[in-house]
């Protein structure tokens, strides 16, 4: 009983910890969950994806309300994305079913490492001021055509990924959102996680009708990732940009290499 209450513990810090990751950097935080549940859980990927979607959702949500009072979402532009990434999500949820695990577990893996090789590439990018000029407000990015139409047509494929590795998408809508659509950093992360609670959710209802969401440990997620992303929103614009996000593409290395490693 004493080890099952502190696994119980351990799954409600490892949930505050995530929501703080995962709020400043809009990426959701299933690039954490589903190695935590595979690696120490014993969970099938399939399994850990859908438990790691449901409890996004919770994440997403309390970002969501912090950034909202913050006045940091562009919420016009947030919408229009979630029209295709949504059903890449759940598009994503169905192929994840027909992929034989290992295969999964290296997708992800190798995921992880392409991820974390973007995001270095990306400060290397900031740091030479390349993207100084491209900063457009919610309602300029309403009204152009082309941005809006390459920024949804790239959603999906956002969607798609969250869907089928259980992630959010938010790993992929900040890029989007920030290189595509010009978009500032601070206000990407803030408008992916107010994104991620559609696909997320999109994502989620295939693996329910596909009893594959362990509830009670989504919801352990939830209760430190609410007080987490609480955290992390707060924080989000006192803590140094670069080092936090050296210290996030450190960690999905490392996360990128054990999965790799575990189904080799």
């Amino acid at each position: 009983m004493a080890v099952a209450m502190l696994d119980l513990l351990l799954l409600v810090i490892f949930g505050f910890l995530i929501g703080i990751l995962a709020s400043m950097s809009g990426i959701g935080g299933g690039l954490f969950i589903v190695p935590i549940l595979t690696f120490f859980y014993d969970f099938r990927v399939q399994n850990a994806t859908g438990t790691s979607l449901t409890a996004i959702i919770f994440t997403a949500l309390a970002s969501t309300f912090n950034y909202w009072r913050q006045k940091r979402i562009y919420f016009r532009t947030g919408l229009i994305l979630a029209i295709t990434a949504a059903p890449g999500a759940y598009i994503g949820g169905i192929v994840a079913k027909m992929i034989e695990e290992r295969l999964l577990g290296l997708i992800f893996g190798g995921f992880m490492i392409l991820v974390a090789t973007r995001v270095i590439v990306g400060l290397a990018l900031e740091k030479k001021g390349k993207d100084a000029n491209s900063v457009k407000s919610d309602s300029q990015l309403a009204r152009s055509v082309k941005l809006i139409a390459v920024g949804v047509f790239l959603s999906f494929f956002g969607g798609f990924a969250s869907g089928l590795l259980g992630i959010g998408g938010g790993i992929l809508i900040v890029p989007i959102m920030t290189f595509a659509l010009g978009m500032p950093i601070h206000f990407a992360t803030a408008t992916s996680m107010f994104t991620i609670i559609f696909t997320a959710t999109s994502g989620s209802l295939e693996y329910y009708q596909s009893n594959l969401i362990n509830f009670p440990v989504a919801l352990l997620f939830a209760v430190g990732s609410v007080v987490g992303a609480q955290v992390g929103a707060y924080s989000s614009g006192r803590i140094s940009k670069r080092n936090l996000t050296l210290l996030f593409a450190a960690i999905l290395v490392i996360a990128g290499i054990n999965m790799l490693l575990k189904y080799m």
